[in-house]
């Protein structure tokens, strides 16, 4: 049935010579070479929708190869990443025909069904033996997809045919692209989030997520953001995620990678700077009560401040002396 649909539509897409898809493809996509063709033997198809905000693409492509090649190539290279400044991932569905994805030093097959997510921010090379192929693809967004998932995916990506996320993911790319008219879920934003939770399932890593310098440069600046504000009694996890510009999701995986909960180092801030003064308390012999330290420090429940303390350095803030 998918099958019947998708060709009853790709029937109604309007043909392009090569330079009409070349610029399509521009466009839509990016810049990309076909190598090793003959311009002159050359039809295939662009066509778009919009989908919940996202861009679904279906492209086709018919090439006779010149003699002397032994496959068509359609080639992404570094200066085109760089001149088009894209920050995307595609999801790429095979339809049609058999090729090879280069990228980022990994080589991955895509027979027809096969999925796989690229980054468009890196050169990539389709190379395929075959004369003709066909593929969707749903262009998502790098930061909301990275917010999303909680892991940045590193290179090109494939998935085992007929998976239960593909299915789903594939009958959701292909209804939307077969809308005409009014984008598809376009109000409703559960339905985005639909099509990143089926990408997290299908392209999820197997072993544990390495902390990536991206993702410490930002762990980085959340601890700061948390060290400017902790005195604040009502901050936290969430104040913290849309100060950093991430999902509250994203804000707990950056700190699970690290063994911590931000909850918990938010307490141990507050906690250490109650510490400091205690001792100064001490020192100066201010004779600041210890309930407005605990108010000072971003305790907002002196009970809970007590327990708190007590937990983290095993007496109560009142038997606090010069030693932590």
């Amino acid at each position: 049935m998918i099958e019947k649909r998708r060709d009853e539509r790709h029937l109604r897409a309007r043909e392009l010579d090569y330079e009409g898809w070349r610029d399509a493809m521009r466009i839509h996509c990016g810049h990309y070479t076909l190598n090793g063709i003959r311009p002159r033997l050359f039809d295939g198809k662009v066509e778009t929708r919009d989908l919940c905000g996202f861009r679904a693409v279906d492209i086709s492509c018919n090439a006779a190869r010149m003699e002397s090649y032994n496959a068509t190539r359609v080639e992404r290279t570094k200066r085109d990443a760089c001149r088009d400044g894209r920050e995307h991932y595609y999801v790429v569905f095979q339809l049609a025909g058999r090729c090879t994805l280069f990228q980022h030093g990994q080589a991955v097959d895509l027979a027809t069904g096969a999925v796989a997510l690229v980054d468009t921010a890196r050169p990539i090379t389709y190379v395929s033996e075959e004369r003709s192929n066909q593929w969707v693809s749903l262009q998502l967004p790098r930061r909301s997809l990275v917010s999303h998932l909680g892991w940045e995916p590193r290179g090109v990506c494939r998935r085992r045919d007929g998976t239960a996320a593909g299915r789903l993911l594939l009958q959701l790319l292909l209804d939307g692209v077969e809308e005409e008219g009014a984008s598809l879920g376009s109000a409703n934003p559960y339905l985005r989030l639909t099509f990143y939770d089926l990408v997290g399932a299908l392209f999820a890593p197997t072993d544990p997520v390495p902390v990536s310098i991206h993702a410490d440069k930002l762990f980085a600046r959340i601890c700061a953001i948390i060290k400017d504000r902790y005195t604040d009694p009502t901050f936290g996890p969430r104040d913290v995620a849309a100060e950093a510009r991430i999902s509250l999701r994203y804000l707990q995986k950056l700190f699970t990678v690290r063994n911590l909960t931000c909850g918990d180092f938010i307490h141990t801030a507050r906690l250490d700077h109650a510490a400091r003064l205690l001792r100064r308390r001490i020192v100066l012999s201010t004779g600041q009560s210890i309930s407005d330290i605990a108010y000072a420090s971003g305790f907002g429940d002196y009970g809970f401040f007590l327990r708190k303390f007590r937990g983290r350095f095993g007496y109560p803030p009142g038997a606090h002396s010069f030693d932590p």
